[in-house]
């Protein structure tokens, strides 16, 4: 039912825990089949894949390419986007079934709906759950997750929005924007990403940059030169 797609680039040290994350939907039929979609890795991110007994593609570099090649290979009728450093909770699965369940049953009108994961940090000092709360308000304000909340769509809905773009940057923000809040439903499940990155620039750095990038996409920047200062 379920075609899960991940865009990898040198992924070794954090794919394997997101696909042991996978791996009771897998047996309970939920997942129907895992894409890995790189975009250049010279690590050992394939040997992983093939280890895993997902399927691994290739791609040109960037996350919005490599989506979009994951969607065209996919086969089942919902889609499920993550990021390699993101590890869903024990659990997942179950409240996905049930949302699926709700779909069919019509309580949100009809299929042509996407969900996202809650965003967790997988590091325990303060900032990190101040962090969270922003994000969360986020959701709950302007039901803007992330792509490090994942993103589940109906295989309908995303042809027909035209999927993800070719973006340098901001290919998440894009397509959900245009999923638009009333397709969209926030779960419970947590998806708990790496905070590699925020202890590496620092919390308040990595916020600020992140919030300046996202104030510059609605200004209608070209994302090309959001993507010089996100880096």
């Amino acid at each position: 039912m379920l075609s899960v797609i991940i865009p990898t680039l040198n992924a070794e040290e954090t794919l394997p825990r997101a696909l042991s994350a996978l791996i009771p939907a897998a047996v309970h039929g939920l997942v129907r089949e895992v894409i890995i979609v790189d975009g250049g890795s010279d690590d050992a991110t394939s040997d992983i894949v093939e280890a895993a007994g997902a399927k691994f593609i290739k791609a040109p570099r960037g996350r919005g390419t490599q989506m979009q090649a994951g969607a065209k290979a996919a086969k089942g009728t919902w889609l499920l986007f993550l990021h390699a450093d993101t590890v869903l909770e024990h659990g997942w699965d179950a409240e996905v079934e049930k949302f699926l369940e709700h779909v069919a049953a019509g309580r949100f009108g009809n299929a042509e709906v996407a969900a996202a994961f809650r965003f967790t940090l997988d590091d325990f000092s303060g900032t990190a759950r101040f962090l969270e709360r922003m994000v969360a308000f986020r959701c709950a304000v302007f039901k803007l997750p992330y792509g490090d909340q994942g993103l589940l769509i109906n295989r309908r809905l995303y042809d027909k929005l035209g999927g993800f773009r070719a973006l340098p940057l901001m290919e998440d923000v894009d397509l959900v924007r245009r999923v638009g809040r009333r397709r969209l439903v926030l779960l419970r499940s947590q998806a708990v990403t790496s905070p590699e990155r925020y202890l590496k620039q620092g919390y308040l750095t990595r916020m600020a940059r992140n919030a300046l990038c996202l104030t510059l996409y609605y200004l209608h920047v070209p994302p090309r030169f959001i993507a010089r200062i996100y880096a």
